[in-house]
């Protein structure tokens, strides 16, 4: 009885580092496979390191991305990182005066922000 007290502290810290740790994890992986094998052209993509792009063509575990017009790149799958949804409407679309919501804000304050200082 002396021996399963000393090693109860030992199995439940096993217990709690599953839970905690290993299977949120490996959903995680699990999640990331599944969105790199349900790729299809045309979708827009970041990649791990940062760059966007679009799908061009998928092979078995290569992905063809076009990162501008014409400029052709290829990546293996595991180097997607996530696929970007688009917005409807980006925050700052010049309006009819070709000035942006941000540049606006400033005209109405009248350049009183302290960070818009000029020297």
């Amino acid at each position: 009885m002396d021996q399963l007290t000393s090693i109860l502290p030992l199995i439940l810290l096993v217990v709690v580092f599953y839970f905690l740790l290993i299977r949120p994890q490996r959903k995680r992986q699990q999640d990331a496979v599944k969105m790199q094998n349900s790729l299809t052209p045309g979708s827009r993509v970041m990649t791990t390191t940062g760059l966007f792009a679009t799908v061009v063509a998928v092979d078995n575990e290569d992905v063809i991305l076009e990162v501008a017009p014409g400029v052709e790149t290829r990546w293996i799958k595991a180097a997607i990182g996530r696929v970007v949804v688009p917005a409807d409407a980006p925050a700052d679309e010049p309006d009819e005066e070709g000035k942006t919501e941000s540049e606006a804000a400033v005209e109405q304050n009248g350049d009183q922000d302290s960070n818009t200082k000029r020297s």
